[in-house]
């Protein structure tokens, strides 16, 4: 069966049959949580609003009047956007949508007269970048995929056609590092050699650093052959472990269309990284010729690709990339096994992990664990390297959360729950920990969001609220600062640092799911809702949601109407993608109003709250929630059972009828 956007896999997906309960316990003293959540909203609307006044053109474009002179530079245009249509799914203001859409489509022609996108998509760069890029446009695909599946369809096709020349379906590789739109763009930079930056070489090192020196040298970087002929043919042709993340791209195009040539592709490339890293003994390889054959422009190295293990991030772009392909796999497929090549490769670092402070570590990422760590990083903790060369392994960084807890919230096993467990059992830093910071990613705080659902942490809800309103109010101060500036092409990383849009938190305690991997990946979630009134996307005006347990058999969520004059009616939906199934509902009722107490009565008596249940078959659940109610589900799941799908429960086929 094909499932498209609008298909439903049966009656009962449509508002009009789902399973519906009632609000009826009073919402007497609302909880700090909840209305630090509605405040968080409010801020949030008011935010977006002032950076797109100070920073962005009529036509949706950022303020930038300078040239682009690399082939660096699309990721830091789209990025700026890349949660603000996350944003108005988590149930940001009604025009945040339209907003975002022209922000794409400004910021699209903008990159096109800078000659950096051929037919709207990057002519040819790795995908440590395309990936930071696309994430916009999975949003917007995900809140209107009518209107952006074409373009989604055809930039999936740049990889799925053989004949747009990115992919090589004998040898099972993409063919060159830096691939897009334009099969022109060859090699790894444009002139003689590689634009390396002394900052650059004190932070990574040489990307070759095997080879000797050439005759007659030393040679300055700007005529060094290692960074010019060299460069060029051992590493900018054949594949690179960082072009797994393309499988986002497809994954996209596939939940889209349903078509089986996207999961086929899927199915073909990502399962030639699973061969190769079971050849490794379970390390993931970063490079292969365009033979298929790994190592074979490095002298049989495994490592040593471009972004791979040696040159420059290792793990930190590697695990991320190979985790978005290995999600996609098993999502097509309903197999977890694709997801081993990450596990293996993670337990591998693990294995080999060191305890020590962070300052006594030969890290290349200190300013991102300068901010994560604050003052524990003179703590002692467990470092994993992250890199290896023909020296052994190196670059010792703290175990970052995002990986472990993406195979874990898809897998729900017991075997990847324990893995987070032994990290933190040899983390000398306590996992409850909330730091003021915001990364890029937009993420960081999967830590004390596991030990919230572990049971160990009931204020982490209000906690990490405040931390995402600390980091709003931080951001409009940037925004103050600098919305006059009249940008550099080496500041363009500005508009990041300035956006004030933050969704971790949002994302963590009302869809239950780690914020997206942000390398390329596709949102993970328990729940997703939908304003049954509005018809449309997002928790409705005054209505805040905690998700407190994500067990395999079973998620908790409270829903609270703040409203004291209001009645909502939110569509609760199993899964990012509508791809788990509700089996059943126990839910908290009041059906005795003795509470209120007689007429010359002083107060109330505490209201008498019981269980109920009801049974459930399908994605969705609607529940009415009367002004000042509250409501706490307990959802039976069966997961991963349905076809993922971008459909919502106000679509329907257009014969009328339901397949």
């Amino acid at each position: 069966m094909t499932f498209s956007s609008h298909d439903h896999v049966s009656g009962e997906d449509s508002p009009a049959s789902a399973p519906e309960v009632q609000a009826t316990v009073p919402l007497l003293e609302p909880p700090g949580w909840a209305l630090s959540q509605r405040a968080l909203f409010d801020l949030l609307d008011h935010a977006w609003r002032r950076f797109e006044h100070d920073f962005t053109g009529p036509d949706g474009r950022l303020d930038y009047s300078g040239r682009l002179t690399t082939r660096d530079g699309v990721d830091d245009f789209y990025e700026v956007f890349f949660n603000w249509p996350q944003l108005y799914l988590l149930g940001g203001a009604d025009d945040l949508l339209a907003a975002s859409e022209r922000h794409w489509e400004g910021v699209t022609r903008q990159l096109t007269e800078l000659g950096m996108l051929h037919d709207e998509f990057e002519r040819g760069y790795d995908w440590f970048h395309q990936g930071e890029s696309l994430l916009l446009l999975y949003f917007l695909c995900m809140a209107a995929p009518d209107r952006w599946a074409e373009r989604a369809l055809r930039f999936a096709e740049l990889y799925v056609d053989p004949a747009k020349g990115n992919y090589d379906p004998r040898h099972r590789v993409v063919t060159r590092p830096h691939n897009g739109s334009d099969p022109d763009r060859t090699g790894l930079f444009d002139g003689d050699v590689y634009p390396w930056l002394p900052k650059e070489a004190q932070t990574y090192g040489f990307p070759l650093d095997w080879i000797p020196e050439a005759d007659g040298g030393p040679y300055p970087l700007s005529a060094d052959p290692r960074l010019g002929a060299q460069m060029r043919d051992r590493m900018g042709v054949g594949d690179t472990a960082l072009n797994l993340a393309a499988a986002g791209l497809v994954l996209n195009a596939w939940i889209l269309s349903g078509e089986d040539r996207y999961r086929d592709w899927i199915v073909e490339y990502v399962g030639a990284w699973r061969e190769r890293t079971r050849e490794q003994g379970g390390l993931i390889p970063d490079n292969v010729g365009p033979d298929g054959v790994v190592g074979s422009l490095l002298e049989g190295r495994w490592y040593g690709g471009h972004y791979g293990w040696s040159w420059p991030h290792g793990w930190h772009s590697v695990g991320s990339a190979a985790c978005v392909a290995a999600l996609a796999a098993a999502t097509v497929t309903g197999d977890d096994d694709y997801l081993s090549m990450v596990a293996t490769s993670l337990d591998a670092l693990i294995d080999r992990g060191k305890v020590m402070p962070h300052t006594e570590a030969d890290s290349s990422l200190p300013s991102k664990w300068a901010a994560e760590l604050g003052p524990d990083i003179h703590t002692p903790t467990l470092h994993l390297p992250f890199r290896h060369n023909d020296s052994g392994w190196f670059d010792h960084n703290p175990a970052t959360p995002p990986v472990p807890v993406a195979l874990w919230h898809h897998t729900a096993s017991q075997a990847d729950r324990a893995r987070l467990e032994r990290l933190r059992a040899a983390d000398g830093i306590d996992w409850r920990t909330v730091r003021p910071f915001r990364a890029k990613e937009e993420s960081g705080h999967e830590k004390a969001w596991f030990a919230f659902l572990a049971g160990d942490d009931p204020g982490y809800p209000e906690r990490i609220l405040a931390a995402a309103q600390a980091q709003i109010r931080h951001r409009l101060r940037r925004v103050d600062r600098y919305r006059d500036l009249d940008v550099p092409e080496a500041d363009i990383h500005v508009w990041q640092q300035c956006n004030p849009v933050v969704t971790e938190a949002l994302v963590q305690l009302t869809w239950g799911g780690p914020q997206v991997l942000y390398n390329g990946g596709l949102q993970q979630a328990r729940l997703r809702y939908h304003d049954a009134d509005a018809r449309r996307a997002g928790l409705p005006p005054d209505v805040a949601a905690l998700v407190t347990s994500i067990d395999p058999e079973a998620t908790t969520v409270e829903l609270i109407n703040l409203s004291p004059d209001t009645g909502h009616a939110v569509i609760v939906q199993a899964g990012a993608f509508a791809e788990h199934t509700i089996t059943g509902v126990r839910y908290t009722t009041c059906a005795d109003d003795g509470w209120i107490g007689d007429l010359y009565d002083y107060g109330h008596t505490d209201p008498a709250v019981r269980e109920a249940e009801a049974p459930c078959e399908g994605p969705f659940l609607t529940v009415r929630l009367p002004a000042s109610t509250r409501i706490r589900l307990t959802l039976r799941f069966r997961l991963r059972t349905r076809t993922p799908s971008y459909r919502t429960p106000f679509d329907t086929p257009a014969d009328g009828t339901f397949l």
